[in-house]
């Protein structure tokens, strides 16, 4: 099992003069299943965002750390599989080209194997060599899960993980979130009850909102 944590220290985040939330102090720790919550435009996605490195906070700090080891905010993407609504993967690819394409970006050997055995698990094995613009919403969400799972990472960040799912495409995202959560370290952003019935603790966005303004 990797010792892998995240600290949320303080985190502010402000779009202009709107407060989104304030002050989220916040321990994740690795073979555990964490849920951010919230309705929608809580800021749910702004915070996996945040955790990402995609966007940084106003104020405050995100402290990642492997085996008590900081990680750079460089290296971060070596560690993260990120699943979320507005990643994107390039349509005029196909599913395995994708694959290839995101290994050699990564400095990875493709690994073989490893992608058939996640491209069987989500049910596209037989259309990997079909571009990616001819997949439906769904078949692409599973083609996430695949891309975000190659490169074996110890922190598996999933926003709004069962969106445009069906039922079979959900068990496969549940029975992931199972088996990742015994070694690594699982976040689920989301609003779905069975998405986060699967997580040990939950962290309510909506109770770091203020009003009265940014102060």
């Amino acid at each position: 099992m990797s010792d892998y944590k995240l600290k949320l220290d303080n985190v502010t985040m402000i779009f202009g003069r709107r407060l989104i939330f304030k002050e989220i102090n916040f321990e994740f720790e690795n073979g555990k299943v964490y849920g951010i919550a919230g309705h929608n435009g809580s800021g749910k996605s702004t915070l996996a965002k945040i955790i990402s490195g995609i966007i940084a906070p106003t104020r405050g700090k995100v402290i990642h750390t492997n085996s008590s080891k900081k990680i750079i905010p460089e290296k971060l993407h070596d560690y993260l599989g990120f699943v979320s609504p507005y990643l994107v993967l390039y349509d005029e690819f196909t599913a395995e080209e994708n694959l290839i394409h995101f290994s050699k970006i990564r400095g990875h050997k493709y690994d073989h194997e490893k992608a058939e055995h996640l491209l069987n698990h989500f049910g596209i094995y037989d259309r990997r060599n079909d571009l990616l613009k001819g997949y439906s919403s769904g078949m692409k969400q599973r083609m996430k899960f695949v891309f975000a799972l190659m490169h074996s990472p110890r922190l598996l960040l999933l926003d709004e993980p069962t969106s445009n799912l069906d039922n079979e495409g959900k068990e496969s995202v549940y029975q992931i979130i199972e088996k990742e959560s015994k070694d690594n370290l699982v976040i689920v952003a989301s609003n779905e009850e069975t998405d986060l019935s699967y997580c040990s603790n939950i962290l309510e966005v909506e109770m770091f909102k203020k009003d009265n303004g940014t102060k």
